[in-house]
């Protein structure tokens, strides 16, 4: 029974994890409806800036979020000005631009192959003073680094939430992404809020990069399956969803974690793609979304 518990324990730690790294891919569709196919890539930069500053200054990588927070939203916010502005502007009449996809897209693939050839393709790691070590809990051993990252994905979490709630800017995001012409009418610039939420979304992606290099190794794809689980996650936990990407991401890594006890890995990572296919059938809008914007 103990085992059972361990299991589930680091499954939801494990599980906030991917919930923070979902949290700026339904925040972005929330707000402009497109999907951002380069997610994974701003994740992998992030890694990639954690690790520079950690091996040039020494310090320890959660004190690098006063530095790449800032640095991804402001990295977030002129790719959005540069790169995207312009094609939502040409296709302002589209629900769901295309366009952006194909641009996204093809930022996903050049990034990954730039820092592919800056880089190489050597694995690194970042080892940590807490790195393998754990907290006793009866005969039950939990991972400090996995325990760290699950405080800082509830506290992000929430302070977005707050953030969108209760803040002047916060309230103009969600107004933007439930009616953009309604949102304009009422002299919302649109085109800024697309550039703070998705600078936003980036910083989030900053957070999740902090939390995720003492625990993975980094290499240019290395955000790549947190990627294709952030895509599963938003769509679970319901698109434009804060509460709902962190409980998507918490399932997600509980059945991942339980399943790979009795399972294969592939099976397990199987056992998550039909559960998915099955939420698409019965509740495609997802744990907390809507059938249709209000």
């Amino acid at each position: 029974m103990e085992i059972i518990v361990e299991v589930v324990i680091n499954g939801i730690l494990m599980g906030s994890i991917y919930g923070l790294t979902a949290l700026g891919l339904t925040l972005i569709f929330g707000v402009m409806k497109i999907i951002n196919f380069a997610h994974g890539t701003y994740l992998m930069v992030a890694m990639y800036l954690v690790y520079g500053i950690v091996t040039f200054t020494g310090i320890d990588p959660y004190l690098t979020l006063i530095f790449v927070v800032p640095i991804s939203f402001m990295l977030g916010y002129f790719s959005q000005v540069i790169f995207i502005t312009p094609v939502l502007k040409a296709e302002r009449d589209v629900r769901e631009p295309i366009g952006v996809l194909l641009l996204t897209a093809g930022l996903w693939i050049f990034v990954n192959n730039f820092f592919l050839m800056l880089f190489g393709a050597n694995f690194r790691s970042l080892a940590t003073a807490y790195s393998g070590t754990t907290y006793e809990l009866g005969n039950m051993m939990i991972s400090r680094p996995l325990f760290y990252a699950f405080i800082t994905s509830i506290l992000t979490t929430v302070l977005l939430f707050i953030f969108l709630k209760k803040t002047r800017s916060g309230r103009a995001i969600r107004a933007v992404g439930q009616d953009r012409e309604a949102a304009s009418l009422m002299g919302i610039n649109i085109y800024k809020i697309y550039n703070i939420a998705f600078g936003i979304g980036i910083a989030a992606l900053g957070v999740a990069g902090v939390i995720i290099i003492p625990l993975f190794y980094l290499h240019p794809f290395a955000g790549d399956v947190f990627d294709i689980r952030a895509f599963v996650i938003v769509v679970l936990g319901g698109l434009g969803s804060v509460p709902g990407a962190l409980l998507g991401g918490i399932i997600i890594g509980v059945i991942e974690s339980v399943a790979g006890q009795y399972l294969t890995m592939t099976w397990a990572t199987a056992l998550i793609y039909i559960i998915f296919l099955f939420m698409l059938f019965l509740r495609p809008q997802g744990i907390f979304g809507f059938e249709k914007e209000s």
